[in-house]
């Protein structure tokens, strides 16, 4: 297959796991049930969906990708885990807008994380980038106060964090992860259906979670991890932002949830930043490419 064939191969699975990851939030608003049953529904579908999807890719070929890969994937899997509670935890205690613009910060701990662990120390570019979304995340945080949402954000915050650390981890081991993060709802499956156990079963429209645990995590989990071997890092999460920006307006159009204006203040802070970030990285990128073809003509 062509370079430009891959890296249309790469926009195409990039795009449908972004648009995919959109409606994570609107199917869990619509199944309207309580917390731990949602949790139970949404991972335990997920995890069974990735066990299907391995057992069929194993039957075919000797080289499928292992489902945890030794001591390494076990604390990626649990960090995944973790941030899929505390996720979840988010999405009932703030609202949509909010978690999605904080959970954009995750950019942020990770850069942060890998200057720390890995020595890979951000381009001043990259620090000021940071420096802008501290303040949104700031902006958005603050105007939660007294609100009830302060909670809810502060998970979206811990959401942000385990998934930045889970990111780090698998970077810095050079292993591939491509079903870990399916696995690791395993964890909080395991914690819902305890609680589940305590409190009862409780949801009205089941099917919106059934959906989305079994086909929407699957794809956009999928795709997303698939797209970094076609396209660049900066070009991936790029589409990472069509949540950030789309998954409100799913949610003002179906439950008319408005955002508040400082919740929008600090989102279009935090997103402007990204895109703007992102820009700089594909520019840089290219001007590599195209002194590495000087250096080595065909």
């Amino acid at each position: 297959m062509s370079a430009e064939n891959n890296y249309k191969k790469g926009l195409l699975l990039t795009a449908l796991g972004g648009m995919a990851l959109t409606i994570d939030i609107p199917l869990i608003r619509l199944a309207n049930g309580e917390p731990w049953t949602i949790l139970l529904l949404r991972t335990g579908m997920t995890f069974l969906s990735a066990l299907v999807v391995w057992a069929i890719w194993r039957s075919f070929s000797p080289k499928a990708p292992q489902l945890v890969p030794g001591r390494t994937g076990l604390i990626v899997a649990a960090l995944y885990g973790i941030g899929s509670i505390t996720f979840v935890t988010g999405v009932f205690n703030t609202s949509t807008a909010n978690l999605v613009f904080i959970l954009a910060f995750n950019t942020v701990f990770a850069a942060a994380l890998s200057w720390i662990f890995l020595k890979e120390r951000p381009q001043t570019v990259t620090l000021v980038t940071m420096a802008v979304m501290i303040v949104g995340v700031l902006i958005i945080v603050g105007s939660s106060l007294g609100t009830g949402h302060l909670f809810g954000d502060l998970m979206g915050l811990c959401s942000a964090f385990f998934i930045a650390c889970a990111i780090t981890i698998s970077r810095s081991s050079g292993k591939d992860m491509g079903f870990t993060a399916l696995v690791g709802v395993i964890l909080p499956c395991m914690v819902a259906a305890f609680m589940v156990s305590k409190g009862g079963f409780q949801v009205e429209a089941p099917w919106w979670i059934l959906f989305n645990g079994a086909v929407i995590m699957p794809i956009s989990f999928f795709c997303l991890a698939n797209g970094p071997k076609y396209i660049s890092g900066a070009e991936v999460a790029m589409f990472y932002l069509l949540e950030t920006v789309l998954a409100p307006v799913w949610v003002w159009m179906i439950f008319s949830e408005v955002p508040s204006r400082n919740s929008l203040i600090g989102g279009v802070i935090l997103i402007t930043a990204l895109v703007f970030h992102s820009v700089w990285q594909l520019h840089q990128g290219r001007k590599r490419r195209m002194a590495r073809a000087v250096r080595h003509p065909a």
